[in-house]
């Protein structure tokens, strides 16, 4: 599906698979994502990372006409990866068993999925989190973790978006007054929330 501004395209991605279909697609990761992937402790970890990042430049070289074991990416002080052209610049976020991936080649570009789940003291999280304006509109929800992982997933989209080895603490920014940036929410699929960010023309 795309989402404007500046036609970014947002790609969901399940990311339950046979560990068949698994090897394969490991053999598309770089050496470095592979000594990655064998880092996870847990086989369903593992398999999730392979998955999502196969996926990732499956989708990637598709639209760049490349293969996708021949994309070359780099990584920002804070861990953030990117293409080394900027081509295509792109955001993911993993959540279970499903990845949300977006797309831009006009502008950066954050995005964010979280499980609409119970939240064990979501007020004093809050409290912690959320700016005094951000507050107000919490308190007056009906529905406070619907609300909170509102506020949530769109100040994740927005540092994601930002990022680069800004390293900017997500609880520090205010999605609906950040300069140079719009940040919209959805429900991608049932259960689920998310955010997506990008920079203004």
């Amino acid at each position: 599906m795309s989402y404007g501004p500046h036609d970014v395209e947002l790609v969901l991605v399940r990311l339950e698979s046979p560990a068949e279909e698994v090897r394969t697609l490991q053999a598309l990761l770089s050496f470095a994502e592979r000594e990655r992937a064998q880092r996870f402790f847990f086989e369903r970890h593992r398999r999730r990372y392979i998955v999502a990042r196969a996926q990732l430049r499956k989708l990637l070289g598709a639209r760049l006409g490349i293969a996708p074991q021949a994309l070359e990416l780099v990584y920002g002080r804070n861990g953030k990866p990117r293409l080394k052209d900027d081509r295509v610049r792109f955001s993911v976020s993993h959540c279970g068993e499903v990845a949300l991936l977006a797309f831009s080649r006009a502008c950066d570009v954050g995005v964010d999925i979280e499980a609409m789940r119970p939240i064990r003291s979501v007020d004093t999280i809050a409290a912690h989190i959320l700016s005094r304006r951000e507050m107000r509109a919490y308190a007056a929800a009906r529905d406070k973790v619907l609300a909170f992982l509102r506020f949530w997933t769109r100040k994740e989209a927005l540092a994601k978006g930002i990022g680069d080895g800004l390293a900017i603490s997500p609880a520090k920014l205010e999605p609906s007054r950040a300069p140079g940036w719009r940040v919209r929410s959805f429900f991608p699929l049932p259960g689920f929330i998310a955010a997506v960010a990008s920079q203004r023309g």
